[in-house]
């Protein structure tokens, strides 16, 4: 039986019972999701992590969750808040951090795309077959020479040839893409120098999608090299709103601030798992849980996980207010993951020796925080664009 709202807790670590500013039908169908994710991905996710391989098992029932496009008005289950949107985000983070990004891709890069820079006809096209997990997708932005530059340094080009367009160039770091239907592939007009976003199917002739090896982070996410050599795409696969970077940054602020959530989750799945083993570790004769220092490492991790909440709170209240900008989720991105890596790391402190290993529960979220850390913008690239804000001053090189 699923749970209702008055039936989903809240976490233990929701210290300052944030989860109370949501509606009762998100927190009923929060509650949804925690129970699938619980009962169904936490036994398997270390497992598919030391191997590598992303459970394609999963696809369908978050599907029937609403996971995919959650914030789209077409095809969205019911009316939900990015609030809410962010504590989904939390709850995936929290179990799974592979999972929590294969969403992060599907629905908000690929699907967002269409959303902000697809006419009429591609969003009723694509995006309920996305919706329903049909449809796999994935963002082609960054480049093996083009990352924090993308809005300046994209290698890929577009060239014009009567009513198809010709693709060439190389992408990296793709999420989802060795498994992917369609990806966004972002390339630079010849024409004009500008920004434009094309719809790629994996069978297009000339497409081909690498799997990247030997990663120590988001193991199950599958992310390849695509390198394209003269991809002919149809004007009709242009996102035809998409005719300079502005798209591409309207679809990263609206991500980025979920990113920060997802952030906050790995830092709660650690935490909890270290909490777990501090009650039940016994040294000197009593449970570690009742020592100091350990006391000291928790509440510093509980303290981070709550200051992280507060923020990502605000700025997607902020972003439901319409008052959301650029600097908003770049401040919750940047701090929301240097908490995280702190907390990460002082989790694993409490393991001791323990904490390096899968079953003891911390070390997949170590792991996977160095790349968590890294994408959607870098630490030092997301306070840049808060700087600017602040300073009316742009640094960047």
């Amino acid at each position: 039986m699923s749970m209702t709202a008055a039936q989903t807790p809240l976490l233990e670590s929701d210290f300052y019972r944030f989860q109370e500013q949501l509606t009762d039908q998100e927190r009923a169908s929060l509650g949804k999701l925690r129970e699938y994710l619980e009962r169904d991905v936490a036994p398997i996710a270390d497992e598919y992590w030391a191997r590598a391989e992303f459970p394609k098992q999963v696809i369908a029932p978050l599907a029937e969750l609403g996971m995919y496009g959650p914030g789209v008005p077409l095809v969205r289950q019911f009316e939900n808040s990015a609030v809410y949107r962010g504590w989904a985000a939390l709850e995936l983070g929290r179990i799974d951090a592979g999972v929590a990004t294969f969403i992060g891709v599907q629905s908000g890069l690929a699907m967002n795309s269409i959303a902000v820079a697809g006419s009429d006809e591609q969003q009723r096209e694509w995006l309920p077959r996305m919706a329903s997990g049909e449809i796999v997708g994935a963002f082609g932005l960054t480049e093996p020479l083009s990352g924090s530059d993308s809005a300046r340094g994209l290698r890929t080009t577009a060239r014009r040839d009567g009513d198809t367009w010709v693709l060439n160039g190389s992408k990296r770091w793709i999420g989802n893409a060795t498994f992917a239907d369609v990806v966004v592939i972002w390339a630079k007009d010849v024409a004009d120098g500008q920004v434009k976003g094309f719809l790629v199917t994996s069978d297009t002739a000339g497409f081909t999608a690498t799997k990247i090896e030997d990663k120590i982070a988001l193991r199950s996410v599958q992310n390849a090299d695509i390198t394209l050599e003269d991809v002919r795409v149809p004007e009709s696969r242009r996102l035809q709103h998409a005719d300079s970077f502005r798209s591409t940054a309207t679809v990263l602020r609206l991500t980025r601030t979920e990113v920060a959530w997802q952030a906050v989750g790995i830092s709660v799945g650690a935490y909890e798992a270290a909490l777990r083993y501090a009650r039940e570790r016994v040294q000197f004769g009593k449970p570690i849980a009742s020592h100091q220092l350990i006391q000291d490492l928790l509440v510093k991790s509980l303290a981070n996980i709550t200051a992280s909440i507060a923020l990502c709170t605000q700025a997607s209240a902020l972003q439901d207010q319409g008052l959301g900008g650029d600097e908003h989720s770049a401040m919750a991105k940047a701090f929301a993951t240097a908490r995280m890596r702190e907390t990460v790391g002082w989790c694993r402190e409490v393991q001791g020796g323990n904490g390096i290993v899968l079953e003891k529960g911390v070390a997949r979220f170590f792991a996977d925080a160095e790349a968590i850390y890294s994408y959607e913008g870098t630490r030092e690239v997301n306070t840049l664009i808060v700087g600017r804000a602040v300073t009316g001053q742009a640094a960047f090189v």
